[in-house]
């Protein structure tokens, strides 16, 4: 019997480069995104089911999550990747904006995590977050973004302890700057906008390479990831000499 997985996020760069590593390995995918991402696809391949959802609706979260457990009751991996940035400085932002961010990154994750329980855990399987170097460390012009990886750190990490007994794994990935959408921020007035198309970023990866990274470390049963050099070294860094890491990211992200 094929492994399933289940990709929120799904049509993004880093979504479709996780997609193709399983599909290789005959796993079945289900892809999860929004209408319009979902529309800009090619054509769906055999083992992929997608699925249209604004993980930001309570009721259509829950809706789609029992669609996916009848379909497959028992699931092997849940990667949690769905998420926007924020760039801007704070005292440009709103408490609208803010709880936007958090809406998608955090609850997001926490609705399909709650609807996916069950499965995941008849499955034995993985709830893989793709948090960011944004979730342990400060990041310049990002504080709706920062505080939203911090809480979706906080939420795995603790889930872990809890669906252990139930045989269910979770693991972080912590990429720095993955260039999922070079060139198309496509950011409004309040300044969310595409993941991995910000201008002030530095030592980007391909999604392929931070989707071989990742997976790769979860194959290994690690529960967190740091996805690349500059993940790495800031992860390193931030243990040892917090002062050290936010002069060292404020001297780079400013270039």
């Amino acid at each position: 019997m094929s492994r399933v997985a289940v990709i929120t996020g799904g049509a993004g760069g880093l979504g479709q480069a996780f997609a193709r590593r399983l599909l290789a390995e005959d796993w079945q995918v289900v892809l999860i995104d929004l209408p319009g991402a979902l529309d800009s696809l090619p054509e769906a391949p055999v083992g992929v089911d997608c699925i249209a959802c604004d993980l930001t609706d309570d009721a259509a979260v829950a809706r789609v999550c029992t669609e996916i457990a009848a379909r497959h009751p028992a699931l092997d991996l849940v990667i949690h990747n769905a998420g926007v940035t924020q760039i801007g400085l704070f005292d440009e932002t709103t408490l609208a904006s803010q709880q936007r961010v958090m809406e998608i990154n955090y609850f997001g994750s926490v609705r399909v995590a709650a609807g996916l329980l069950t499965a995941v855990r008849a499955g034995r399987g993985t709830h893989l977050a793709i948090s960011s170097v944004a979730g342990f460390a400060p990041l310049y012009k990002r504080t709706a973004y920062a505080a939203s990886k911090h809480a979706l750190n906080g939420f795995f990490s603790s889930l872990a302890s809890e669906e252990a007994e139930h045989g269910v794994t979770v693991a972080i990935a912590a990429p720095s700057f993955v260039a999922t959408n070079p060139g198309r921020l496509d950011a409004g007035a309040d300044g969310i906008g595409r993941p991995g198309a910000a201008t002030d970023g530095f030592d980007e990866m391909s999604p392929e390479q931070a989707a071989d990274i990742i997976l790769k470390g979860w194959r290994r049963g690690r529960s967190f990831i740091p996805v690349g050099r500059v993940a790495m070294l800031g992860w390193l860094i931030t243990r040892l000499s917090p002062r050290l890491y936010t002069w060292l990211m404020m001297r780079n992200i400013r270039r």
